[in-house]
């Protein structure tokens, strides 16, 4: 869901995201709380370095969802 090697840690996802399922790893790096997300794609619009793919899952694998 989260490109680590195009994510910035601006944060912008996690001031959007409307359920709090946003937070940063030990490496400043926007982490998605799967059991939290509602897929709404406020993150992914709002990301300036579209790091982030809701069209995939965790392990990166295309999502039916």
């Amino acid at each position: 869901m989260v490109d680590k090697t195009k994510c910035i840690g601006c944060g912008t996802c996690v001031a959007i995201c409307p359920v709090g399922a946003i937070s940063f790893d030990s490496d400043g790096k926007a982490l998605i709380d799967t059991n939290k997300c509602i897929r709404c794609g406020a993150c992914q619009a709002s990301c300036p370095v579209e790091a982030i793919d809701l069209s995939r899952g965790k392990n990166g694998k295309s999502s039916n969802n």
